[in-house]
């Protein structure tokens, strides 16, 4: 079943997109934006772990500049842009922590609630990962990642990353950064030959059908694994 629900924070309350398993109780996985807002990425994406068990939730993370807003890669990308470097990291990661409190408290949820997001949802899933700590984290190449890790000892809960070989927004440098500072903390790190940024992203201009199905399928083993174990 597919829906919303308000997440209400002392800043005041805003949309996220939810979709239900058919057997609940359940856990739940927190879906965090890209650049373009709750769009049918992100709900396509949500509709998918409905499938596999997990209740999802994806907040609307611009409500405080352009609130419900749904952007294509296509045609809105400077509007994407200008959007994402206007945002308060810092309020943005609270709204999250927001969004999972609320989540855990839902009496068809188990208590157990993983986070996962794409660019910059993957950057956010590791800041959670590193401020509050996380039952589950999972990053899908996470841009700007390689700007905090100063925080990783923080670092509090199983986190497993997605990284493109050829990502254009994160570059070989920055991902070796990443993997030599997190990977000796336990951090689960795949790296996919040949990808672009966004190869996940559901009929992207970058998508990868074969690495996608890779991904998410270590995705929703991770989840299983750490959510239900």
């Amino acid at each position: 079943m597919n829906s919303s629900i308000d997440i209400v924070t002392p800043d005041g309350s805003f949309y996220a997109y939810l979709a239900e398993p058919k057997a609940i109780p359940a856990p739940a996985v927190v879906v965090l934006q890209e650049a373009f807002g709750v769009n049918e990425d992100l709900r396509a994406t949500c509709d998918e772990l409905a499938t596999k068990g997990f209740i999802a939730v994806c907040p609307d993370l611009y409500w405080r500049q352009e609130p419900m807003l749904q952007l294509s890669e296509k045609t809105d990308w400077p509007r994407a842009v200008a959007l994402y470097q206007a945002l308060n990291i810092d309020k943005t990661v609270a709204d999250v922590q927001a969004t999972v409190d609320q989540t855990r408290a839902m009496i068809w949820c188990t208590g157990k609630v993983g986070v996962m997001g794409f660019c910059l949802g993957g950057l956010l899933t590791y800041l959670m990962a590193v401020r509050g700590g996380v039952d589950a984290g999972v990053c899908y190449y996470g841009g700007r990642t390689e700007e905090f890790l100063s925080e990783s000892p923080g670092l509090s809960g199983p986190l497993l990353m997605h990284l493109g070989e050829l990502d254009e927004f994160i570059s070989t440098t920055a991902q070796v950064a990443i993997r030599e500072e997190l990977a000796p903390k336990g951090v689960e790190i795949h790296t996919y030959p040949g990808c672009s940024h966004a190869f996940a992203r559901h009929q992207g201009m970058h998508y990868d059908a074969e690495a996608a199905s890779q991904a998410n399928a270590r995705t929703v083993a991770f989840f299983q694994n750490h959510l239900r174990g």
